[in-house]
């Protein structure tokens, strides 16, 4: 995973739209963040601040960890 999640944050800075990251907004209690996908199983919920072109990671775990 250590490795899979290194080459996530490699592709988020040279493009966080790669479809492979499947970045997507995220609603209910965590509306206002976004997450995108280390693997099938781990994701990483993140404030996306476009303007600034800065990346706040709020949460990296288990897809059903990040989403509670």
């Amino acid at each position: 995973v250590r490795d899979q999640y290194l080459k996530t944050l490699q592709l988020m800075e040279l493009n966080i739209n790669h479809p492979s990251l499947r970045l997507h907004k995220l609603s209910g209690r965590l509306n206002g963040l976004s997450s995108v996908s280390i693997n099938v199983s781990y994701r990483i919920t993140l404030e996306l601040i476009i303007q600034d072109k800065d990346i706040i990671m709020i949460n990296i775990g288990a897809h059903d960890e990040v989403y509670k």
